[in-house]
């Protein structure tokens, strides 16, 4: 079985120290192979200041599910990285990226299941000159790049209890008016169906179409954007014979018994989508990025320059990526055999 491949992320940050932890509590939380992208040396300096003792091997791809047994398999970089905790250096950006690209190089090239990638932190990368919005826009390039075609990538946060879809991201609410079109939504959703029903085996996904003003607009009197924009892009769907329904009031949105209506829920904006993913698993939410060629997972949070170094960082949503990335992978792979 092929191992997933975890890159290290920002190492300044807690992306070294969760990988860690991670595999070492893999026997009692029964996690899947994985082999980290990193610099073996940072590795070993911060378990060392963290005073944790983990046995790591330097490997290939190929050997890394053997390995994984005894000890933390890590594929070498070529760059080397500063060991700052807390301290984001630019001079890491290089290996930050290398670890990214091999390991979507290698989830292609079906040496590794799946793509697990620790958090990011956009601005050392900046300074470093790296010129894309984020982790997610630059996998959809790697993406178009390999395959010649391009990729509409969609963020889907996926809890035990929830799924929820951002139809618009990074970008200030005062903008989310001027960004939001019906073909927009149509697109996102469209992505959302079609990898719910092939890689989480749900054969009729239904969406839940959140509104974008108070109570949906009510009517119009309260913004006109649910009349004009949503409930078109859910007329269309629906002709396509996609289980949508809404604009829904995003205050009724999820409570228990409403989500136990729907598969997913499409939000308009960022923190519409966010905000009840994390507040109801905060520790346990997937980053979950639909539209890709490959798998790939990530936690539900960021690099955490604040703790890091500290000893204090919890691997929970690292440990659900990684789990929820080998179950993909296997339902993947077993519609592909069918």
């Amino acid at each position: 079985m092929t191992a997933l491949a975890l890159s290290v992320g920002d190492p300044s940050g807690i992306g070294p120290e969760i990988a860690v932890a991670a595999f070492l509590a893999r026997e009692a939380v029964a996690l899947p192979a994985f082999y980290l992208l990193a610099d073996p040396a940072l590795i070993a300096s911060r378990a060392s200041h963290l005073g944790v003792s983990v046995p790591i091997v330097e490997t290939t791809p190929a050997q890394a599910a053997q390995v994984f047994a005894h000890a933390l398999p890590i594929v070498p970089l070529a760059a080397h990285f500063i060991d700052t905790p807390g301290l984001p250096d630019p001079a890491n950006a290089a290996g930050t990226i290398e670890a990214i690209d091999r390991a979507v190089a290698a989830c292609l090239g079906g040496e590794a299941a799946a793509v697990v990638t620790c958090p990011i932190a956009k601005k050392p990368l900046y300074d470093a000159g790296f010129r894309f919005p984020g982790h997610t826009e630059y996998l959809a390039y790697l993406a178009a790049r390999h395959s010649g075609v391009e990729v509409m990538p969609v963020m889907m946060l996926a809890g035990p209890d929830l799924r929820t879809v951002p139809v618009t991201i990074h970008i200030a609410l005062a903008e989310v008016p001027k960004a939001l079109t019906s073909e927009l939504i149509v697109a996102t959703a469209r992505i959302t169906a079609a990898d719910l029903a092939s890689r989480f085996g749900i054969a009729s996904p239904r969406l839940a179409i959140a509104g974008l003003n108070p109570h949906a607009g009510e009517g119009g009197s309260m913004g006109l954007e649910d009349e004009r924009i949503v409930r078109p892009a859910v007329d269309i769907l629906r002709a396509e014979g996609i289980d949508a329904f809404g604009p829904l009031p995003a205050d009724t949105l999820f409570h228990i018994r409403a989500r136990a209506g729907y598969d997913v829920a499409l939000c308009m904006y960022h923190d519409q989508a966010l905000i009840p993913a994390k507040a109801l698993a905060f520790d346990e939410a997937v980053n979950v990025t639909l539209g890709l060629p490959f798998i790939r997972t990530s936690p539900d949070h960021g690099t955490a320059f604040d703790i890091a170094g500290k000893g204090i960082a919890r691997p929970d949503s690292l440990i659900a990526a990684l789990k929820l990335a080998r179950r993909l992978a296997d339902t993947d792979k077993e519609a592909a055999a069918a």
